[in-house]
């Protein structure tokens, strides 16, 4: 339990004045003066000091319901809740009529997320304490969160009662009704409301609920009258721009998504929340259909906003998204140029430059962003551009300044280690690799990466079968599902001479993405092949062929040819 969260939800209990005026029972007065002095330190926040102090009150005299209260907020505050609900239970047993008891037997619970307890506590306090209108508040909360909806409903009803119908109340009653199954009565509650009440919020919510029906013309009428009364209601911007848009009325709707993005006061971070749900959202074809108007879109909101970070950075996706790359990384540099700061930006300058292929310049970035945060990722990113330019050298000399930077964290040293192992065999140094794979593993043995790594590439060069057989068979029965790790481990089989037993996993693996991998058909083909099973290999060498077309398996064709003599 986090005493810190504890510390939030019942912080607002330290100066409770009913809390500290709790009576001082006729009594020692040398006890009355402990007492006093506990309160003060409680009232100081030095709660491992008052603790003590209550203690020893409650163990002279048991009856004092304020010396179990401040106990059982101190052991709140340390994070002992056992004995926290404890002292609080003591406190309402010896005076239920103490608002301040109870609240803090509800604090304790809800940091507990012991829901059915809270409901309880507060139903409690809402029958014995019925001018306390925030308890009626919680209980709509857990109601609603419990799926209790007609208790919420009455809940809603008593809130109601006290302090009049409200914007919020009304989307409530509609929200709990629709939750319901009754759509009839939740639109009732939104018509009715609007009989009476002039507002942006309810009109608008009525005009979602008939464009979610179809009625464009009814959702219509309704977006336009929320703004007569507020002309910058976004919802009800966005609301009419997708009616026209549902409707067909594509002219309209793009007038309608300029006037939103024109507006000074809609903030540009609303506008980028748009505009990228926009670009991720709807039909690709549709916006390809209709580039020019979403470019004018787009245009008015960068006018609107040049230096905005989420405008930049939602152009730069939706020019990425149609295929304007040049323009994309642009924007994405200018984001990442004006907030030096902000990692994101320049993470996405990076995403970007990689899916592009530039990756000299994405890995000048990468690293100029490790030196500038000092955040692994970004290393990360360099090794992955050095993989791609085939700079090996590189990945290890990353890899082993952060093996000095960070020696203590045995986590980024397990991966140094990998990546260093995994690029020295890609220069074709297997001792240096090996020797890097044992030393990952020395630190954890259970790493499966590694395991699956090393097992391979001895598989590869046929040595230490039993070495490569006990870690692959660590790394299925971590991930059984890996389609990757389940091959290594088959093709093991395989070389010992075990293909009953490779054939299953095999099989297994195509279940979980195996038909995916030409390296993995090729290898369920070998298997069946060696079995007899020579029908069925040439279809799944057939497969194989087909997903080789970028020359993973450099000898396939010539290997196929040769074990079916054709």
């Amino acid at each position: 339990m986090s005493v810190y969260t504890i510390l939030l939800t019942l912080a607002l209990l330290v100066s409770s004045p009913s809390a500290e005026a709790a009576s001082i029972a006729d009594g020692n007065p040398a006890i009355d003066a402990l007492y006093v002095d506990a309160v003060q330190l409680y009232s100081e926040r030095n709660y491992e000091k008052a603790r003590p102090l209550f203690e020893s009150i409650v163990g002279k005299e048991p009856k004092r319901d304020g010396a179990w209260y401040y106990l059982g907020l101190c052991y709140a505050f340390e994070g002992k809740t056992d004995a926290s609900i404890k002292c609080l239970k003591n406190s309402i047993t010896l005076d239920s009529g103490n608002y301040w008891y109870r609240n803090a037997l509800a604090a304790v619970y809800r940091t507990l997320g012991e829901e059915d307890l809270l409901i309880s506590t507060y139903e409690d306090i809402v029958k014995d304490f019925p001018e306390k209108s925030d308890a009626f508040f919680d209980l709509l909360s857990l109601y609603m969160k419990k799926e209790k909806y007609d208790d919420a409903l009455l809940a809603l009803d008593e809130i109601e009662s006290r302090n009049g119908p409200t914007d919020e109340s009304a989307r409530t009653r509609y929200d709990l009704l629709r939750r319901k199954g009754e759509t009839d009565a939740a639109l009732k509650v939104l018509t009715d409301y609007n009989e009476k009440f002039s507002s942006p919020s309810i009109l608008s919510l009525t005009g979602e609920y008939y464009l979610e029906d179809y009625e464009d013309s009814l959702a219509l009428a309704y977006f336009n009258e929320a703004l007569e009364l507020d002309g910058d209601y976004v919802p009800a911007l966005l609301g009419r721009a997708e009616a026209y848009r549902t409707a067909r009325r594509y002219k309209d709707y793009f007038n309608a998504i300029g006037d939103f993005m024109d507006r000074e006061n809609v903030p540009p971070s609303i506008k980028g929340a748009y505009m990228k749900n926009v670009t991720r959202s709807l039909d690709p074809k549709f916006i390809r259909t209709h580039l020019a108007e979403f470019d004018t879109v787009t245009q008015k909101s960068l006018a609107a906003h040049p230096a905005d970070s989420s405008v930049l950075s939602v152009a730069a996706i939706y020019y990425y998204a149609s295929d304007r790359r040049e323009k994309a990384l642009e924007l994405i540099k200018k984001a990442a140029d004006a907030y030096p700061d902000n990692p994101r930006f320049t993470a996405n300058r990076i995403q970007l430059l990689s899916e592009a292929g530039r990756w000299e310049e994405a890995r000048a970035v990468s690293d100029s962003a490790y030196r500038h945060f000092h955040e692994v990722a970004f290393l990360e990113f360099s090794n992955s551009a050095s993989y791609q330019l085939k700079d090996f050298d590189a990945i290890i000399r990353n890899c082993e300044n952060l093996l000095i930077l960070r020696k203590d964290d045995d986590e980024i040293r397990t991966g140094c280690y990998s990546i260093i192992g995994d690029a020295y065999y890609q220069k074709g140094d297997w001792r240096n690799a090996f020797k890097a794979y044992d030393k990952a593993l020395k630190i954890n043995p259970d790493y499966v990466p590694v395991l699956n790594n090393y097992a391979y590439y001895l598989s590869i060069r046929g040595t230490k079968l039993k070495k490569a057989y006990n870690m692959s068979k660590k790394t299925v029965e971590a991930e059984p599902d890996n389609a990757t790790y389940l091959d290594t481990f088959a093709w093991i089989l395989h070389l010992q001479g075990k293909n009953l037993e490779a054939k299953p996993v095999l099989k297994h693996a195509m279940l979980y993405g195996g038909k995916e991998s030409a390296v993995i058909l090729d290898h369920y083909a070998e298997v069946l092949f060696a079995l007899g099973e020579k029908d069925l290999a040439e279809v799944y060498w057939n497969m194989a062929k087909n997903r080789n077309r970028g020359g993973e398996i450099p000898d396939l064709d010539e290997r196929i040819a040769k074990r079916l003599g054709k």
